[in-house]
């Protein structure tokens, strides 16, 4: 499958305006074919910890925005939005939208503490693996990358990692590190996605990124909005798994 990680920048906390940025980025990726197309964390928004200004309900534009786009161009496609649940919770989820019209949200299992993430958005408390056109792919958001025990837990039944992020260009090292060493210790394909720009005083580098079962890598070279496109295939997990049998000897 061919997919697409779309290094977008972000008007900050202003949705419709970074709606009609990443809009035609997306019809890019989809004329080159990629089936599953995926952004950042807080895709229309930033990072902000002001929910009551920016989070949207359950169904809101941004989503939608996701929803239409699958639909237009028959394509998945992979982002996070600061979001209201019918309980009236904040959360960071995830929205897998599918070009059926189906929406799938992953809620971030691991708030960032260190920017007070915790103090004003829910923590999820469940995974979320599916099957894309024959990939299992699973769903974690930004900070989650940190926790390896999270990623080895679903390792056996994924293909595919997908993260996307709002990671700081001040801590760049450990995203490529740990991106890297998820994708080699779980034998999956893992796709990095984050934002460039600046918003909320803090500056991003991009270093977006789609890593293969040996690590190998394929990225844009460049801290400006750009779509990085790569074919992954479910087939090269099952066969370095077979080749490897690293995950058989995990205690």
């Amino acid at each position: 499958m061919r997919v697409a990680a779309i290094q977008h920048d972000i008007v900050w906390e202003d949705a419709g305006a970074t709606r009609a940025l990443v809009t035609p980025m997306i019809r890019e990726a989809a004329a080159a074919g990629a089936r599953l197309i995926v952004l950042s964390e807080m895709f229309a928004t930033g990072f902000s910890m002001r929910p009551d200004r920016i989070a949207e309900d359950e169904g809101g534009p941004s989503e939608r925005l996701l929803l239409d786009q699958a639909a237009e161009h028959g394509a998945w496609l992979i982002a996070s939005i600061a979001q209201r649940g019918e309980d009236g919770l904040f959360r960071n989820n995830a929205i897998v939208a599918g070009p059926d019209g189906s929406v799938r949200r992953y809620a971030k299992i691991h708030p960032f503490s260190y920017a007070g993430e915790h103090e004003v958005y829910a923590a999820g408390d469940r995974f979320l693996t599916l099957d894309v056109e024959g990939l299992r792919v699973t769903v974690f958001v930004c900070y989650d990358l940190r926790f390896a025990d999270e990623f080895w837990a679903c390792a056996l039944d994924t293909d595919v990692y997908v993260v996307p992020a709002n990671w700081p260009a001040a801590r760049r090292e450990h995203w490529s590190i740990l991106l890297r060493a998820r994708a080699v210790e779980n034998q999956a394909y893992v796709i990095g996605v984050n934002r460039v720009g600046s918003g909320g005083g803090l500056d991003y580098a991009g270093d977006t990124v789609v890593i293969d079962p040996l690590g190998r890598t394929s990225t844009t070279d460049s801290d400006e909005p750009s779509v990085l496109l790569a074919d992954v295939d479910a087939s090269v997990v099952s066969d370095t798994r077979r080749d490897y049998r690293f995950l058989p000897d995990r205690r």
